[in-house]
């Protein structure tokens, strides 16, 4: 048996593929962002002075990075109509059960990665800030979270690329994604080779996308240090600027600069 392409441009370019990657894509988005809005609160509950709140967040991240995200999907959407009468009505779907389940595991990871971020800014900006009367919410939104956004960005969106990725596990579920209309197709022609390779495609070009608008995302919150030419050819000097994707702010200089 010889690689059809005719079969393989079919499959690529066919409605039901089309479909699966769209419902790939929009569990891993709403996966995403749930697991950034809930690792927010997890890592401010962490680094914060409640020691429920910092026992119970702990507890969360330990729990969820420990269970297999395969397993979640599976007690969600097998073990949990059985205990919560709720989850037996239409509403509950396997897009729903997979969405779930991947943003409560994702969110234990996010946390982590939030928390390193917001550690990451220097302590005295806050107090500097805190020193000229901005609330403790106003510093954290309007002067750490920016900084901390810089930081976070490079491991959230490889976070968000295996997301994708991960969103063929809800094929155990049910939930006729890219990977499982593929698996479908295979199971029905045994075309193994052309079908896999339609959507090895799909994941290639959606993560080629992806992976494009991370480096731009990156490249808005980059630091700056634009270079300024001396006056009689000298070499070139530059200020530390810090790019906060609207202007860009001088940095505080540095202990040697101080010192010249």
């Amino acid at each position: 048996m010889t690689f059809d392409v005719q079969i393989f441009l079919q499959q690529v370019f066919s409605p039901a593929f089309l479909n699966g990657a769209f419902l790939s894509i929009s569990v891993a988005v709403l996966s995403q962002a749930a697991a950034i809005v809930l690792g927010f609160l997890l890592a401010l509950a962490t680094m914060g002075k409640n020691v429920a709140l910092r026992g119970a967040s702990r507890t969360y991240i330990w729990l969820f990075r420990a269970i297999p995200a395969l397993l979640v999907l599976l007690l969600l959407w097998n073990a949990a109509p059985q205990l919560v009468p709720a989850f037996r009505e239409n509403w509950y779907t396997p897009f729903v059960a997979a969405v779930i389940g991947l943003a409560l595991t994702e969110a234990a990871f996010m946390s982590e990665i939030i928390r390193s971020a917001l550690q990451s800014v220097d302590e005295g900006q806050s107090l500097a800030a805190r020193a000229l009367g901005m609330k403790p919410l106003a510093v954290l939104f309007k002067v750490t979270l920016p900084q901390a956004i810089r930081v976070a960005i490079p491991p959230t969106g490889n976070e968000f690329i295996a997301m994708v990725k991960y969103s063929s596990l809800a094929s155990v579920i049910s939930l006729r994604e890219l990977l499982t209309t593929a698996q479908l197709g295979v199971s029905t022609t045994f075309r193994y080779a052309e079908y896999y390779a339609a959507a090895t495609v799909y994941y290639l070009v959606i993560v080629s996308i992806l992976m494009f608008l991370q480096s731009r995302l990156e490249k808005r919150y980059q630091w700056a240090s634009p270079r300024r030419r001396r006056r009689f050819g000298g070499g070139a000097a530059s200020v530390p600027t810090i790019d906060l994707g609207t202007t860009a702010v001088p940095a505080a200089p540095t202990t040697e600069a101080r010192v010249r």
